[in-house]
């Protein structure tokens, strides 16, 4: 007897018709599907076809039903194309709720433009893109289009819920080989462990397919999306890609191909080769010779993005940023490394996915699922990191969107994977100390001084070097919290080092801060650092994430005008958890009130079960932190 899953993929393969042919009549789409549903996916098939090593075709057929005008974004159609990838065939059609066709598009509608943004100079990707701009919901598109991928690095991911708020009534996605073709796959959240597999005499056919999934919405610390959502990775062995061959069925592998790629690429001008050797050999130690590189890097290139053919991998040659005084991250990194390597400085190239909730890597699966270089300088204990595409990192520091990660660090022989440094409490610091003080109309005035090391100061880094005007008046109302408040003097000092930090001093006067009601004053002493409370409108689906551990300080003296005295006080608050602890006290002494705030977080996952109590935990702390004190006249 036939195992089902083959039988399916047979019928799928004589008869892929009969698995699509249905109307687009929205009233069909079953309620339990439209709950919390923006958009709902019709059908959707996705086909890979690999011819060789260095060759595939990639057929998609998509039909999507808007519900409402928070789904528009489903209704367009976009896709890129460059020398690898060939883009072709694209088709499309709108129809109303009942399922009649209205428009299709026409070749001349479809816009053409530049893959460049502001920080790319030269990319030979363009994006084709398209919209029907209909407004009469529900209605539904349909979109169909052809790549060619010639050379293979990259294969489609299959991911038939893009995003949140989106159902699927039915994702198909088949991949064929020929007989000798080794394809790789992983399933994640995938309900069956294997595809259903057919041979003939001439490929195998690959087949996986999603029915009726109900949509789901984003919760407050959830994992990375690619965690949460059905997804199957596909990946080749053997590869070719503009004449540069590779094996990626081990990291190894994979670490040969990119050293492949850099192989000759770091070659120094004699020029630099001599600035190197007048700025380092003098010097004795490792740290040393690695600040002051990097320094000279940061102060004599740029980020600028260039991504051409497999260029997009490959780094530019190491004399053309020491001429043109620019590069990417691949560019750059490869740079310092060639900088460091003159110097006698070994150091290593570093393939990472960058991004502050994005999967790092799969550690059985080897595959280009990267979107960012960086590199390190192996040194025992003392490592050093260093993020090249910025010019005012301090050296050794790595950032949330790299920190505690697993990356891939190319080597002389392949590659290893490899941990970027992970802080902890004691370096993710935030200690604000308040001098303030309340006169008689309930005004308050308030000199704010704030230390932020490690992760914490990396949005006070943000608002020194790149912010403008607007983007610290967004910190500021979020920070402050205040009903009318303004800033008499904001000022930024800062201190480089593997864990930098960022002073912060803040002037700040706010009008009728504590409300007066004839005898009585009401104080509400936490001016900065209130907790939330969490949502509880749905039972938790995902486990909670918290990203990284950090420590708050916070100590307010308030000075009151004479002659009050107290009618009622918060009660001071103690918590020690798993996830965390929190402390407030309150205290008044004479004309002054003083709070001081103490909350630690621990950067760990815990299982959905786990929310109730994390609940509980956020609600005793948005109590606290908005505790009030009654004052009266005496």
């Amino acid at each position: 007897m036939l195992n089902k899953n083959v039988l399916l993929a047979i019928l799928i393969l004589i008869f892929p018709s009969i698995t699509f042919a249905q109307t687009y009549k929205a009233s069909l789409i079953q309620d339990s599907l439209k709950e919390n549903a923006n958009a709902v996916v019709r059908f959707d098939e996705l086909v890979v076809t690999i011819k060789d090593i260095d060759k595939a075709v990639v057929k998609h057929k998509y039909a999507i039903t808007i519900l409402n005008e928070e789904g528009e974004g489903f209704a367009y159609y976009s896709n890129d194309y460059s020398k690898l990838n060939t883009l072709s065939d694209i088709s499309g059609h709108l129809y109303d709720a009942e399922g009649k066709m209205l428009k299709s598009i026409k070749k001349k509608e479809i816009a053409d433009v530049s893959g460049t943004d502001d920080n790319t100079l030269l990319t030979d990707t363009r994006i084709k893109r398209f919209a029907f701009y209909y407004k009469q919901y529900p209605y539904t598109v349909e979109f169909e289009d052809e790549q060619v991928y010639n050379g293979i690095f990259f294969l489609p991911t299959w991911i038939p819920m893009l995003s949140d708020k989106l159902a699927v009534q039915q994702s198909k996605f088949t991949v064929e080989t020929p007989l000798d073709y080794q394809l790789r796959y992983k399933h994640v959240n995938y309900p069956d462990q294997n595809p259903a597999i057919v041979k003939t005499d001439k490929s195998v056919v690959y087949n996986w397919q999603l029915i009726n999934k109900k949509a789901f919405e984003f919760e407050v610390y959830a994992p990375p999306y690619l965690e949460m959502v059905p997804v199957v990775l596909i990946a080749p062995t053997k590869f070719s890609v503009e004449g540069y061959e590779g094996d990626m069925s081990s990291w190894n592998g994979f670490g040969k191909f990119i050293g492949l790629l850099n192989n000759g690429r770091n070659q120094l001008p004699q020029n630099i080769k001599q600035e190197v050797h007048r700025l380092t050999d003098h010097l004795t130690s490792i740290e040393e010779k690695v600040k002051v590189l990097y320094e000279y890097l940061q102060k004599n290139t740029r980020y600028i993005s260039i991504q051409l053919g497999v260029g997009s991998w490959q780094p530019l040659a190491a004399s053309f940023v020491a001429d043109k005084k620019f590069g990417d991250c691949k560019a750059l990194s490869n740079f310092m490394v060639s900088l460091l390597q003159e110097a006698a400085v070994p150091a290593n190239y570093v393939v990472i996915n960058s991004g502050r909730n994005r999967k790092d890597l799969w550690e059985d699966f080897p595959a280009p699922f990267f979107n960012h270089i960086v590199m390190c300088v192996p040194n025992g204990n003392d490592t050093l990191w260093l993020e090249c595409t910025s010019q005012t990192e301090s050296p050794g520091f790595m950032g949330t969107s790299t920190a505690n990660k697993k990356a891939v660090m190319v080597t002389n022989d392949g590659a290893v994977l490899v941990n970027t440094p992970k802080l902890g409490v004691k370096e993710n610091i935030q200690v604000r100390n308040v001098k303030a003080s309340i006169d008689v109309d309930g005004h308050l005035q308030a000199d704010v001084q704030t230390k932020f090391t490690g992760l914490q100061q990396e949005l006070q880094h943000e608002l020194l070097h790149y912010a403008n005007q607007e983007q610290r008046d967004k910190y500021l109302n979020r920070v402050l919290s205040l009903p009318t408040y303004k800033v008499e003097k904001i000022e930024y000092q800062e201190q480089k080092g593997r864990i930098p930090v960022m002073n912060e001093h803040l002037v700040i006067t706010s009008t009728n801060y504590a409300i007066t009601t004839g005898k009585r004053m009401f104080i509400t002493p936490n001016l900065f650092n209130k907790e939330a409370k969490l949502p509880t409108d749905r039972a938790r689906k995902f486990d909670i994430v918290f990203g990284f551990d950090y420590s708050d300080i916070d100590t307010i003296i308030i000075k009151i005008q004479p002659g009050y005295e107290v009618e009622s006080m918060p009660k001071n608050l103690t918590i020690q958890n798993k996830f965390g602890n929190y402390n407030i006290l309150y205290a008044i002494n004479g004309e002054t009130i003083q709070l001081i705030r103490k909350q630690e977080r621990i950067g760990k996952r815990f299982p959905p079960s786990d929310y109730d109590d994390l609940v509980a935990y956020y609600d005793q702390m948005a109590k606290a932190d908005r505790g009030r004190i009654i004052l009266v006249k005496k």
